[in-house]
């Protein structure tokens, strides 16, 4: 059986720019597993979709626990590493979050910098590093490298001038990288340009957010990304196919 100390040291290895790690965004152990069965090695938990699947809303209308007990559903039925992301948080500790994560078979995690708790706020980018640092020192207490993936919601929130934002962004990112991040994740749908002078300045690896139905890999190793989630948009395409299926029985 692989350790989670192994798992870690894997998903963190298939972080190349490049060469990115595709990691489907799953949200039960059905969708764990379709994944893994297709040949995936790595996996993230999104929080949209589980909250989806579960009757809750998005941004924080779950709580940790119900994000755990899902994580520990899907950890159970497939034996590859998996990312988590905990949105902002949910207003725990950073020890509290990562021994979570790790006592749910998960090596990964996604922070972001919207506070779902504070009227959706984005923190401050030096609040967001002190976070990620919190979060580092937490996972360097255990056995587990937990992978942290820094988010940040610039783009997507369209904060502030347009003009400064890929600038803004990149100062962000850099904040977190030095307080102990593992990758960088500028959220959102960008220009050839921007994606590549982000991957080309930040000093991590990069993800990006890819379309499963619309992007392709290649495009995207072309522009130096070093990992790919999807969003919710896996489950989005799903339910697209479910409906034409669906229609033909009304």
């Amino acid at each position: 059986m692989t350790t989670l100390a192994q798992k870690a040291t894997t998903l963190l290895d298939l972080h190349v720019p490049g060469n990115p790690v595709i990691l489907p965004t799953v949200w039960d152990a059905w969708s764990a597993n379709l994944a893994v069965t297709a040949g995936f090695s790595a996996l993230t938990v999104g929080s949209h979709p589980v909250a989806d699947s579960i009757g809750k809303s998005d941004n924080e209308g779950m709580t940790f626990d119900d994000l755990l007990t899902r994580v520990r559903q899907i950890t159970a039925a497939v034996d590859v590493p998996v990312s988590v992301d905990i949105e902002s948080g949910y207003g725990e500790d950073p020890t509290r979050l990562i021994q979570g994560l790790i006592d749910a078979g998960a090596v990964g995690l996604n922070i972001e910098d919207t506070v779902h708790g504070e009227g959706g706020r984005l923190r401050e980018a030096q609040e967001h590093a002190d976070l990620v640092g919190a979060l580092r020192a937490a996972s360097d207490a255990t056995d587990v490298h937990v992978v942290i993936n820094a988010r940040t919601d610039l783009f997507v929130k369209q904060i502030g001038d347009e003009n400064d934002r890929v600038d803004r962004a990149i100062a962000r990112m850099k904040l977190a990288a030095a307080a102990g991040a593992d990758s960088l994740y500028p959220v959102g749908f960008h220009s050839d340009d921007d994606q590549k002078r982000l991957t080309a300045e930040l000093p991590l690896p990069v993800n990006a957010i890819g379309h499963p139905a619309k992007n392709t890999p290649s495009a995207l190793a072309a522009h130096g990304v070093g990992r790919v989630s999807f969003g919710p948009l896996f489950q989005a395409v799903l339910a697209e196919r479910a409906a034409e299926v669906l229609a033909a029985w009304r």
